[in-house]
């Protein structure tokens, strides 16, 4: 029987049906789907997710419970360490050690105390103003091992022997010319150098001679021409005597003469040794420049012997020195303990002041005056003329 509507026939009260709605269901609709069970009597279905409610008449047999799944007891942790707890402000009070308990006092090593006992303590009084020049000591800054402070020792004394009011001439016996670089002189435009005052009899040392630029220091250059005079000399009579021969013109006008050596012992240093009064052997805190001490101190002895019987050793001046290390200290001791009041009690040590001032071609007086290396030069020419 069609639904009637409204105003319409087959219509709804509130609008016509769907589509096929009036049409009769299917056959077999009131039957369960396959694989799926119908609600019992009395059971109610509720929405996913809901609390469902007891069913009381469910078909199903009771299920047996099942044993529970095993327990696996998982590794104990590694326990944590506690924290340290914060310290009170309060110190605890000292414990005094017993008599068995307490440390002996461990003797200082021979070496130091020799350095101790021998090496005088305290600054150095301040020279006498010299009222006339000369005649001038003439010293070797002398070591057969490179790199130990022979030009920079070389450079810094002349300064600070000329702040004192003496008159200082360097003299650069070196191929590598570092003195004349040194002190701010390219060499390699110079007409004449060192090379000609000994191989020519044409150049006197006044044709040579440069001033500089700190007051009472004057310089005798050097370049690489200077490594030919070994071969030049060798036919020349009484070639070792060579170098004093040409400084002794002008030896009434200085105070102090350095001779900066080249690091070996071959024919320019033996004319330095001939040619001075004294060596002072700079010497670097290291194993290796100690070893080669001994073999000057027989190059010396051999030219104080065949060649320059006044020759003595001025002093050793420990340079590069680090306290912070304790080779530096066991070296400076050992060599205290070796040479004793030979050694100077001026020690310079190892700053990088040293390498700026070869940059800027000066001393270290006038580049950094108030700096420890200035401070150690000026006490080192101040022992010196206290000698």
């Amino acid at each position: 029987m069609a639904r009637a509507g409204a105003g319409a026939p087959g219509g709804h009260a509130d609008g016509p049906l769907p589509r096929h709605a009036d049409r009769p269901l299917p056959r077999h609709a009131d039957r369960p789907l396959p694989g799926r069970t119908m609600p019992a009597p009395g059971r109610t279905i509720t929405a996913r997710g809901a609390p469902r409610a007891p069913v009381r008449d469910a078909p199903f047999p009771p299920v047996r419970d099942a044993p529970p799944p095993p327990v696996r007891r998982a590794a104990p942790a590694p326990l944590a360490r506690a924290a340290p707890a914060p310290a009170t402000r309060a110190a605890p009070a000292p414990v005094r050690p017993t008599a068995s308990a307490r440390p002996t006092p461990t003797p200082a090593p021979r070496g130091e105390q020799r350095a101790r006992s021998t090496r005088p303590v305290g600054a150095f009084p301040d020279p006498p103003p010299v009222r006339s020049h000369g005649p001038a000591r003439v010293l070797a800054v002398c070591n057969q091992k490179g790199g130990v402070g022979k030009t920079t020792t070389a450079i810094n004394l002349g300064a600070a022997l000329a702040e004192t009011g003496r008159r200082v001439l360097l003299v650069d016996l070196d191929p590598q010319g570092a003195l004349s670089v040194g002190l701010g002189i390219n060499a390699m435009e110079l007409e004449r150098t060192v090379y000609d005052l000994m191989t020519s009899r044409d150049a006197g040392v006044h044709d040579v001679r440069i001033s500089t630029e700190v007051a009472g220091l004057d310089l005798l250059p050097a370049n690489i021409d200077l490594s030919a005079a070994d071969v030049e000399l060798v036919g020349e009579v009484a070639r070792e005597h060579t170098l004093a021969r040409v400084l002794a013109p002008v030896l009434p006008e200085y105070d102090q003469v350095l001779i900066d050596c080249q690091p070996s012992l071959g024919p320019l240093t033996v004319n330095a040794l001939t040619a001075a009064h004294g060596v002072l052997v700079p010497l670097e805190c290291e194993y290796f420049a100690l070893r080669g001490v001994a073999l000057l101190m027989q190059t010396i002895e051999k030219v104080r012997e065949r060649l320059n019987p006044g020759l003595a050793v001025e002093g050793i001046l420990a340079t590069l020195y680090d306290g912070r290390t304790v080779h530096s200290r066991e070296v400076l001791a050992r060599v205290v303990e070796t040479f004793g009041d030979q050694v100077f009690a001026t020690v310079v040590q190892r700053t990088v002041r040293f390498p700026e001032t070869t940059v800027a071609g000066e001393p270290i007086t006038t580049y950094d005056s108030a700096s420890g290396g200035a401070a150690a030069y000026r006490q080192l020419a101040r022992e010196l003329l206290a000698r």
